[in-house]
């Protein structure tokens, strides 16, 4: 199916990770030239890499989500081709496992820095050439969490909720100029995020990595993680022309591990 995003320009962040990767790919085959933005540079090249091995087109900014006013020195030194983005990807990496209770308010502050105010600055940058173009897509990934809080992960529950109430807001303010604003929420998605928190808890409950992948496996009706290409590919078409009239929405891909209706 033709996406009809050829030629726009997407911001990816977390591209040089497991589901960022796998995004920005999908979004290259689909003809998308894609700013890759992460702050460990050596993955980020090698998602550049593959991206060029499918004949797309990219460029690397490298820096700290927790420092977000640096972007804007970067953006300001985007070459031709890459500066009108079009398409932007909240895909942030997560806090460690820990009680939501007894964290002090350094520990909030910087994760807070770091997952949620830098995706509101960064977007709210964006979003008046978006809106001036009439056209623009909003793609934040959060977690299971914001649906079904998930144990020992107390700050990710709390600070990705957080996202999905300022992503529902923004999708009514910016919808009359044609920019759409929606939440994707992964399931067991094989990335090296889901290795160390299965590893995490295997040392917490004194089993190994494999038992607790397992014990997770059997909790979801296709008896399997997920693939990040498989979490792609309703990222890319969240962000195609094809899904014009879905905002506001929260769209879940954990292979129907999530019992909440």
């Amino acid at each position: 199916m033709d996406l009809w995003i050829e030629g726009r320009t997407a911001l990816v962040l977390g591209a040089g990770g497991g589901l960022g990767r796998a995004i920005a790919t999908r979004l290259a085959e689909n003809g998308v030239r894609c700013v890759l933005g992460d702050v460990h540079e050596p993955s980020v090249e090698e998602t550049a890499r593959r991206i060029a091995a499918v004949g797309g087109k990219s460029h690397s900014l490298i820096w700290n989500l927790g420092e977000p006013d640096a972007f804007n020195a970067l953006y300001e030194k985007l070459p031709d081709g890459f500066q009108d983005i079009d398409i932007l990807v909240n895909n942030t990496g997560g806090p460690p496992p820990t009680l939501v209770s007894g964290q002090s308010g350094d520990i909030w502050e910087k994760h807070f820095r770091e997952m949620v105010l830098s995706v509101v600055q960064l977007t709210d940058r964006l979003l008046p050439g978006m809106r001036s173009r009439k056209w623009g897509r909003v793609v934040t990934s959060a977690s299971s969490g914001v649906i079904a809080p998930i144990p020992n992960l107390g700050l990710s529950n709390s600070l990705r909720s957080t996202l999905v109430g300022w992503s529902k807001t923004l999708a009514r303010e910016v919808a009359p100029d044609g920019v759409t604003c929606n939440i994707i929420v992964p399931g067991r998605i094989a990335t090296r995020r889901i290795v160390e928190l299965d590893e995490a808890k295997a040392k917490r409950e004194g089993t190994t990595a494999e038992a607790v992948a397992a014990a997770s496996t059997a909790t979801i009706p296709m008896k399997r993680y997920g693939k990040p290409e498989e979490y792609a590919d309703c990222v890319a078409f969240l962000a195609s022309e094809r899904a014009s009239y879905i905002t506001g929405s929260v769209v879940r891909v954990d292979g129907g591990m999530l019992a909440n209706v």
